[in-house]
């Protein structure tokens, strides 16, 4: 059986699919799954357990009739028994049914009509198991299993030897992530939470235990940011993975992680971290799942840099 998924958005949205690819994985373990997903997104697969094979294909841009039949006869090519749309767009919908797939599955809305299964999609309940109800026209109603990653070996490797260089590995580290996900276009930076914001909170954390290191993570897009936190919070580390495997296991080694809404978050879930998520307009209980391990500071205007320090102080220390 050859599977074939298409999932538009970041590499957040990519891992909240996660356990639907891995339930399906472990009910057909013979079968052959395959991604259709952004250019930006592709990344995250390296982390998967469950897909073979990565397509891209920018689903967000002003595509031509080309462009999309380029991605029609691509998917025609590998002959697919069944494809699963996670996303609500008639083009898309329109798009399965001209590879001819026998089961096309997909949520309820824009471009039902052109598939052959669909689902509600339930928008108050927490993504990942939104996205697993897909699964249902295949016979698979189990509920929906927690994130997982597979990190590769030679990252874990990588992380090992990053966390002797920061001088952490003995000590434990506090690992932050206050930028975001490359940015959509369209979209404005409230999901980010300033410097001013972060210094109180990580002079705090010096205060009260001085040996525990402090590590902020450095992405692409996160220079000056980091760099401006460094000018004000010289005593801070940077460490910088060059890739999702060695964001992982940085994450993984963590003894907390801080996190504004993004991938670093997700990924921070999946590996079990103990872990505080600022969130700003989202709903918590739509990003992280029912756990004592995973808390959410929501931003009382919907933006992200609204939420004072103390608030954040109150949920480290317990207070």
């Amino acid at each position: 059986m050859r599977v074939v998924a298409l999932v538009p958005g970041g590499i957040g949205d990519q891992i909240l699919l996660f356990p639907t690819l891995d339930d399906l994985n472990r009910y057909y373990p013979t079968a052959q799954i395959d991604v259709v997903t952004e250019p930006r997104s592709k990344a995250a697969y390296r982390v998967s357990k469950s897909v073979h094979e990565v397509l891209t294909f920018d689903f967000k841009d002003r595509n031509s009739l080309a462009d999309w039949g380029n991605l029609v006869g691509s998917i025609r090519d590998r002959e697919y028994d069944i494809a699963i749309s996670f996303g609500q767009s008639w083009l898309v919908g329109l798009m399965l049914w001209l590879t001819g797939i026998p089961q096309r599955i997909g949520f309820e809305g824009k471009g039902a009509n052109f598939l052959t299964n669909t689902v509600p999609f339930n928008s108050s309940q927490y993504v990942a198991a939104a996205f697993h109800d897909l699964l249902k026209p295949l016979g698979i109603k189990t509920p929906c299993p927690e994130l997982a990653v597979n990190v590769p070996k030679p990252d874990i490797e990588w992380s090992q030897y990053e966390q002797k260089r920061l001088g952490a590995n003995d000590t434990g580290y506090v690992l932050i992530y206050g930028g975001a996900d490359p940015i959509p276009r369209g979209k404005s930076t409230e999901k980010i939470y300033p410097v001013d914001k972060w210094q109180p909170i990580i002079q705090e954390f010096h205060s009260k235990q001085p040996d525990l290191p402090i590590v902020v993570i450095q992405g692409a897009d996160d220079e000056a940011f980091v760099r401006s936190l460094r000018e004000s919070c010289p005593e801070i580390k940077v460490t910088s993975p060059d890739n999702i495997g060695k964001l992982t296991a940085m994450i993984a080694g963590a003894n907390l992680m801080l996190s504004t809404e993004s991938a670093p978050l997700q990924l921070s879930v999946a590996v079990q971290t103990y872990t505080i998520g600022l969130i700003g307009s989202a709903d918590p209980a739509q990003l992280l799942p029912n756990s004592e391990k995973f808390l959410a500071i929501q931003s009382p205007t919907g933006k992200v840099a609204d939420i004072s320090p103390a608030t954040v102080s109150a949920k480290i220390w317990g207070g």
